[in-house]
């Protein structure tokens, strides 16, 4: 058969046809918001290469955790910003630090009503930026690293969280993660793996945000975003360590990788829309260049379509919002 008897234009005749056969659909529930807390502040405060993205005081995060379990998003991923900094990045593993007091916030404010996740990385609490401990000449001492996300991991579960981030791309993270978690009694606590995390250069403004010290970049940890092969191996290892849900991080240049790692592994996929990418969209919508909500939607959905069941965004709250409305 050919033209005239096959007319796929018939699918697409009004909204309502559209929405029947659409293939690929975004859901709140599916939907994480990354949200930072800055110890010492007393209103929430805007960072500018982030437009609508806060530094939240302790107040005005659990004021915020309420309005995300209302818009129906499916989880919350805290970052802490301490008020100083140390070679060991000694605030992340403090019971008293703020990160581990803005999860106990949130899970006292929300309960189990969404998830409440936590990033596990030395680099928000470190002088130098980097996510691990360094040695005299100034490397990432993998091992030694290791024995501090341990005690991280358990201070953020001691603290009530219920899904912990190991993102720093330290070599058998996850696995070390997860003993001292069975080792604590935290046996209920998930590991979401940044399984894959490029050195990217779409982190910048996220840097903004956590007020980074970082100097030099990140590069004999992070990924080269040449390597797809690799990622794939880093999947295979996290898993086989115990990892309950992988990550790719970036989103957008990479739903590539993506796509190749739902296709590769049987647990949850996740992806990371990072900072760049949600900044450029808000640039271009401010000069008035694109339709800014039809294009933040149509990200989602590709990230979505490119099989990740889980996306963290910037903008989970409104488009969680908004889909509510459509749907």
């Amino acid at each position: 058969m050919s033209y005239p008897e096959i007319r796929p234009r018939r699918l697409r005749r009004n909204a309502a046809v559209r929405r029947l056969v659409s293939e690929t659909r975004l859901d709140p529930a599916e939907l994480v918001v990354p949200m930072f807390v800055k110890e010492g502040l007393t209103e929430p405060r805007a960072v500018a290469s982030l437009p609508g993205v806060l530094q939240h005081s302790r107040d005005s995060l659990r004021k915020a955790a309420v309005e995300a379990v209302q818009a129906g998003v499916g989880g919350i991923m805290l970052f802490g910003v301490p008020a100083t900094r140390d070679e060991s990045g000694s605030g992340g593993l403090d019971p008293d630090g703020i990160l581990n007091v803005a999860i106990r916030d949130v899970v006292a404010e929300v309960g189990d009503a969404t998830v409440v996740m936590s990033d596990l990385c030395l680099d928000e609490f470190t002088s130098h930026g980097h996510c691990g401990l360094l040695t005299p000449d100034g490397a990432v001492d993998n091992d030694a690293t290791l024995e501090a996300y341990a005690r991280m991991a358990v201070a953020q579960a001691d603290a009530g969280v219920h899904v912990v981030g190991p993102s720093g791309m330290m070599d058998g993270q996850v696995g070390v993660v997860r003993r001292a978690l069975d080792a604590a009694g935290h046996q209920e606590v998930a590991v979401l793996a940044y399984a894959v995390k490029y050195a990217s250069a779409f982190y910048g403004p996220f840097r903004d945000v956590i007020e980074s010290a970082l100097e030099g970049d990140r590069r004999t940890y992070q990924q080269d975003p040449a390597n797809l092969r690799e990622s794939l191996r880093e999947v295979e290892l996290d898993v086989a360590e115990g990892a309950d849900l992988v990550m790719v991080k970036p989103a957008l240049p990479y739903l590539d990788v993506v796509s190749a790692v739902r296709a590769a592994v049987d647990v949850p996929v996740a992806a990371y829309q990072v900072s760049g990418e949600y900044a450029m969209v808000e640039a271009a919508a401010a000069n008035g260049w694109i339709d800014r909500e039809r294009v933040m939607l149509e990200t989602l959905t590709s990230i979505r379509r490119a099989g990740a069941q889980i996306i963290l965004t910037y903008w989970a709250v409104e488009a969680a919002q908004l889909l509510r409305q459509r749907y």
